[in-house]
């Protein structure tokens, strides 16, 4: 099985984002024509600062709400990875409509040029919100609940929007419902900033980090590097069954907030010893978050030949050295 794209012309939405900006540092190193599509509303610069440089990657600054961007960014393509997207929960409850505009309307238009272009392949991502109250654990993909957020509306109207596409244009959509990823290159300042990185932040600065609730809640943590196989994985399957279906992207396991809270802890302190006495700060659930997040990945493995390589301890110790690494720089 082919698991590795090589040599082919790939547009990456969102690419200077925390997940798009690892995809295309990998699609680059394996000596493919990147194309960087993002508006820098939470992408980085620095995050593609090193690829610009490289004559195989190319960046247009643009909107995906703006179809001509999207036009620009499809000719000549061979697949679509399309990452950009307004994410967070709490950012979608304040400002639904732009969440919404970018969301869905971003991604129309990103498969309507796709069509225009005579593309055959979008690999898109979801998220683990679409599972909404449903409580049952692990997650199945055939099991969803009700929305809890805008956000999580948003990537179920995608995946509704894949289905009806792939059968009124022919296209072949394969939607990756991520469960809370993590790793290099992800932003700890940002307002909505990720629990992960916002924690390692505060307390590199020796600062207590807030826990929403007890610290009970638990998440399906999933290393970057995982999402960048699985977008791989997804793009390369000339597997009829593969297509036009949508898989978690997980590690297949869950830690709590509070463990994860202990093994920053762990880690951090080998850099810088004081972590060591660091205490977390209780405080109110958030609006919107689910209790508990666990994902099966057999549909996955079986169809797509996912497996993931990096469990919750290894990937949180090479997150942390790179932020170290970071910092030292």
């Amino acid at each position: 099985m082919i698991n590795k794209l090589c040599n082919r012309k790939v547009l990456v939405t969102g690419g200077a984002g925390f997940i798009g900006s690892n995809i295309c540092e990998t699609l680059v190193k394996q000596e493919n024509q990147v194309v960087c599509l993002d508006n820098f509303i939470t992408g980085k610069r620095q995050n593609i600062e090193e690829l610009i440089k490289n004559p195989c990657f190319k960046l247009i600054e643009g909107d995906i709400r703006n179809i001509d961007d999207c036009r620009m960014a499809v000719k000549g393509v061979d697949v679509i990875l399309h990452q950009a997207a307004l994410g967070s929960i709490p950012r979608s409850v304040k400002d639904p409509a732009t969440t919404n505009a970018i969301n869905v309307d971003g991604f129309i238009n990103v498969v309507l040029a796709a069509k225009e272009e005579g593309l055959k392949r979008i690999v898109y991502a979801s998220s683990s919100s679409v599972y909404g109250d449903d409580a049952t654990l692990p997650k199945t993909e055939e099991r969803v609940g009700v929305p809890l957020s805008p956000y999580a509306i948003t990537k179920k109207v995608n995946e509704l929007y894949a289905k009806v596409f792939s059968e009124v244009y022919g296209l072949e959509f394969i939607g990756l419902r991520y469960f809370n990823v993590y790793g290099m290159k992800q932003d700890p300042f940002s307002t909505y900033a990720a629990v992960i990185p916002k924690f390692i932040n505060q307390m590199i600065n020796l600062e207590s980090p807030v826990i929403n609730g007890d610290g009970s809640f638990s998440r399906d943590f999933t290393f970057v590097a995982d999402v960048v196989q699985i977008n791989q994985l997804a793009a390369l399957t000339e597997n009829p069954l593969a297509v036009n279906q949508v898989y978690n992207v997980a590690a297949g396991g869950r830690n709590s907030i509070l463990t994860l809270f202990e093994l920053l802890k762990e880690y951090l302190s080998h850099f810088k010893a004081p972590i060591k006495q660091i205490q977390p700060v209780f405080g109110p659930q958030r609006i919107g978050d689910i209790p508990h997040s666990q994902a099966s990945i057999d549909k996955a493995i079986k169809l797509l030949g996912y497996k993931p390589d990096y469990d919750f301890k290894t990937g949180l110790l090479k997150t942390v050295e790179w932020f170290f690494e970071k910092c030292i720089k």
